[in-house]
């Protein structure tokens, strides 16, 4: 029995082992289960590590928030794929601000923090069966449940198109709250337009709907946004084309546009292009503060309570969008400029671009039109402009502009570069063929001595610009001397009628034998006076170096010697001539001939290639010294070589007694009474044997400055500038108006007002200095066709197009905020910023889709202001729908409505205190409605707290 016993306890322990062998574990059994386990496995890992360890693993930061990051992960349920994605925030803001602009949509819906989104991986990435996503909800609310995790969890349902999602959060062991979302995308009923029926749709969510809603008292939290738009400002400028190439009203920038007035014509720009308002419109963003209201209350207040009052917050956003690549501009019209100068290198002369004989003509594309000769009439007649003033060249002058080796803005030359921007599109064609007509203007002005218009006729030639400016400037001067010497020798021939000093007492003129009067002193002297206003010049010599008093000009020696002097300025000081004992005189003297940059070049290179001797210098100079030597002469008739020294350049005399002179470099008249004659002797290059100044004075002749030859030949000088723009060769013109377009495009755009706008002023500084360093290599005038300078210069186009839109929108929002410079400074310091980066992407061909939003929240005294700007529509912009919203702004209706009711209840005094314990003693928000749409689009966000 015992052996039984034993054998059959063996039997029962390998049968229990059997059974335990064979136990399946059914927990994981089934494919939902699996899928939950896989969900709560994700989430765990996502509670575990943190926000810094997921941004560390690859979290991605949505565009629309710098504070909200997603993490995501792929899951399977047997044939679907899912996406899950968790968004989180890195800085935890204690209090939740409603309308922040940066929340997710789901924030905004629902008024949530952190929540999870589960979508299938498909083409409309929402769930479209009913119990699939009521079962999708299911497993990852228990996944939480698991996790202890208090994340809300949303589906997308429905079509896309209607943003509908369900979702469910667990609050703790007792309460859950349930999302719901939907759209209406089609009319929207009257009674869900106006606030009381948007009223009445949140509280029968948690009223009985047989009730009477207006008879009953609901407490309700509720606040508003509304978002307004101004009109585009160039609403009623829609018709004019873009199209601007060959076409007679754009082929001239000055003809007429019509009486369509632009939003730029006060704009230093709008006499050459009327530029796109590229600040579109703006948009005010009005909040109504979180109040409680009731029914009754609501309805009323809502209806005839002023729209302003309830405007507790301002915010003011503005976009600029739809910039494009090929934007008609300065920028622009310098880059076809750029191509010509590329092309100027084929030809010799500008004549072969407009001859048809021209072998090289094959390579001109048929797009170079040349405009009509009336547009070339108008060109000419605008460059040459009877009547007007010479302007002022300082005006719209960058202090860097002087650096750019151009023409000034004002000249003539400058202008002639603009309009050559915008004639026939700006090919090679068309300015050969104004280049021509505009030499061959010139001539005429040359021809029949009239003043040559905008170019100046007194001071020295400038040679900080470029040559042909130079040119012209020189040529302006010639055609002034032509003018006076036709008008000295009208005066010389004289007239059949008496003067009124040829009249007796009687009123019987003289004989006409004695009109002539024999010059004496006094009418040298005023002859003379005359003669420097028109271009003789007291000399500079004795004015730089000696102080004359009045006295002493006034004076004259009454010895006999005196009465054959000749054009005296008047006495040099106590200075006395050295063997007549006798006072010095200054005379008049001419003016240094006026010379050209390469005039000066030719003189240079003469003194290279002879060495720089002295006497090579002086045989340069040779008829400066014979004119002044003379003029000398006839001031000082008993003067000698020395005296000349002693007043022309005194450091080559010196004193044998080593006594130092006077305070002004004349010796004191004690020391000239005591020591007379003074001791003293010519320099070293003066004394030596055959010096040349010595034999120019032998030479020089006793002629007064006014009876001399001119040292400036006007005729032949007049008649070398004219060659020299005839025979110009294209590339060196063209070089020339480059250098010139940029700093005369740039000096007009310097002229644009926008306020104390740091950025751009920076900006405008910055433009200056590169186009200086760019164009610096066109001076050489050493290039060609293939130069990398052309290369460079197409880089330069596309910096100068960055900064001209810049200027525009600096342009145009000082303009719209003169009283409110605040606002145009924050908002342009914003796009600024924002458009930074993207100037260095280029300009292409294509569309460059760019989009700027920002919001600034406005003080009290800026509120009107904004307020203005929104201005009643006209009948043309009638663009309101007969089923209003309401809530309108100066006649504009909302194009955004968003609201936000809200309900609280006691838990103590609700439904549901039954099952409330005490720690739960509070007000909860049991419901929230948000509501967002138009009148053609609603959209309602439900969420409900219940006590499971």
């Amino acid at each position: 029995m015992a052996s039984t016993s034993k054998v059959d306890s063996s039997v029962d322990d390998e049968a229990e082992e059997e059974e335990f062998e064979r136990f399946d574990d059914f927990t994981l059994a089934s494919s939902w289960e699996r899928f939950i386990s896989e969900i709560e496995a994700i989430c765990r890992q996502w509670l575990a590590d943190g926000s810094k360890n997921l941004l560390e693993k690859g979290a991605i930061q949505l565009d629309s928030s710098k504070n909200l990051y997603k993490a995501k992960s792929e899951l399977k349920y047997f044939m679907k794929s899912y996406c899950m994605e968790y968004y989180f925030e890195i800085k935890k803001s204690g209090e939740f601000t409603v309308w922040d602009c940066t929340l997710h949509d789901l924030q905004l819906c629902f008024g949530v923090k952190e929540f999870l989104v589960i979508a299938p991986q498909s083409a409309s990435g929402v769930v479209l069966d009913a119990p699939e996503a009521s079962k999708l909800l299911s497993a990852v609310a228990i996944a939480l449940s698991n996790c202890s995790s208090l994340w809300p969890a949303f589906v997308p349902v429905h079509d896309p198109s209607r943003d509908a999602f369900i979702g469910i959060q667990n609050m703790g062991t007792i309460f859950t709250r349930r999302f719901e979302a939907d759209r209406i995308c089609s009319q929207v009923p009257v009674k869900l337009m106006h606030l009381e029926g948007l009223y009445e749709l949140f509280v029968s969510k948690f009223a009985y709907s047989t009730l009477d809603f207006s008879m009953h008292v609901f407490k309700v939290r509720f606040t508003m946004k509304l978002t307004y738009k101004t009109l585009p400002y160039d609403d009623d400028d829609d018709t004019r084309g873009e199209d601007v190439e060959n076409t007679e009203p754009t082929d001239f920038p000055g003809g007429e546009s019509g009486n369509r007035t632009q939003w730029d014509d006060d704009c230093p720009w709008s006499e050459w292009y009327s530029a796109e308002d590229l600040v579109k419109g703006f948009g005010l963003v009005v909040i109504w503060s979180e109040k409680k209201v009731e029914a009754v209350v609501f309805v009323v207040e809502s209806k005839k309570m002023p729209f302003q009052l309830f405007h507790d917050n301002y915010f003011f956003g503005s976009r600029s969008d739809s910039w494009k690549g090929n934007r008609i501009g300065f920028a622009s019209q310098l880059l076809l400029l750029i191509d010509a100068f590329k092309m100027s290198f084929e030809a010799q002369f500008m004549e072969d671009f407009v001859s048809v004989e021209n072998p090289g003509s094959d390579n001109l594309k048929s797009s170079m039109v040349i405009p009509s000769p009336t547009i070339i009439d108008r060109v000419l007649k605008d460059l040459f402009h009877e009547g007007v003033q010479l302007p002022d060249f300082a005006k719209g002058q960058h202090r860097s502009s002087r650096s750019i080796k151009g023409a000034p803005l004002e000249s003539l030359f400058a202008q002639f570069c603009l309009h050559s921007l915008w004639f026939g599109n700006c090919n090679i064609r068309a300015i050969a063929v104004l280049w021509i007509e505009f030499v061959r203007e010139i001539r005429w002005y040359w021809e029949e001595s009239q003043p040559l218009p905008k170019m100046p006729v007194n001071g020295s030639i400038d040679l900080s610009t470029c040559l042909i400016n130079q040119k012209l400037q020189m040529l302006a001067i010639c055609i002034e001397k032509m003018r006076e010497l036709n008008e000295e020798f009208q005066d010389c021939i004289g007239s059949n009628d008496p003067s009124p000093a040829d009249i007796k007492e009687d009123g019987q003129a003289v004989d006409g034998s004695n009109n002539l009067r024999i010059p004496d002193e006094n009418f040298d002297r005023n002859c003379d006076s005359q003669l420097t206003a028109d271009g003789l010049r007291e000399s500079g010599n004795a004015v730089q170096r000696y102080t004359m008093k009045p006295q002493d000009v006034a004076s004259v020696d009454k010895k006999p010697s005196d009465f054959v002097r000749r054009g005296s300025v008047g006495k040099v000081g106590s200075m006395m001539l050295l063997k007549s004992y006798q006072s010095m005189h200054a005379p008049f003297t001419q003016d240094a001939p006026l010379m050209t940059e390469d005039m000066h070049e030719e003189r240079l290179h003469a003194v290279e290639a002879f060495g720089n001797s002295f006497e090579f210098s002086a045989q340069l100079e040779r008829d400066i010294l014979l004119s002044d030597m003379s003029a000398f002469k006839a001031a000082n008739p008993d003067a000698v070589f020395e005296d000349f020294i002693r007043w022309h350049s005194p450091g080559d005399w010196l004193n044998d007694d080593g006594k130092e002179n006077g305070p002004s470099g004349i010796p004191a008249v004690e020391d000239l009474k005591e020591n007379w004659p003074p001791r003293g002797r010519l320099s070293q290059r003066m004394s030596e044997h055959g010096n040349l100044w010595r034999k120019i004075w032998n030479e020089a002749p006793a002629v007064q400055a006014s009876e001399q030859k001119p040292l400036l030949d006007p005729n032949r000088e007049g008649e070398k500038i004219l060659h020299y723009l005839e025979t110009l060769r294209p590339n060196d013109l063209l070089e020339q108006m480059v250098c010139t377009a940029f700093r005369a495009s740039a000096d007009t755009l310097n002229q644009t007002n926008f306020g104390a706008l740091k950025q751009m002023a920076m900006k405008m500084d910055q433009l200056y200095i590169t186009m200086s360093s760019v164009l610096k290599p066109l001076q050489a005038n050493n290039l060609s066709g293939d130069s990398e300078t052309i290369e460079d210069l197409r880089r330069l186009c596309v910096v100068f197009e960055h900064v001209e839109k810049l200027l525009t929108v600096a342009a145009s929002l000082h303009r719209k905020f003169l009283q409110a410079p605040r606002i145009s400074e924050a908002i342009f310091s914003d796009f600024y910023d924002f458009y930074l980066p993207k100037m260095g992407r280029g300009s292409g061909q294509e569309d460059v889709q760019m989009e700027f939003d920002m919001k600034l929240q406005l003080r009290n005294h800026e509120r009107q202001l904004v307020s203005n700007m929104f201005m009643p529509p006209t009948a043309n912009q009638s663009w309101r729908k007969v089923l209003s919203m309401g809530n309108l702004l100066n006649g504009h209706e909302p194009i955004l409505r968003e609201i936000i009711f809200s309900s609280s209840d006691h838990v103590n005094g609700g439904h549901y205190a039954p099952s409330t314990p005490r720690a739960y003693q509070q007000e909860i928000e049991t419901y929230r409605m948000y509501i967002c749409g138009t009148s053609n689009d609603l959209r309602v966000a439900l969420s409900v707290t219940s006590c499971d």
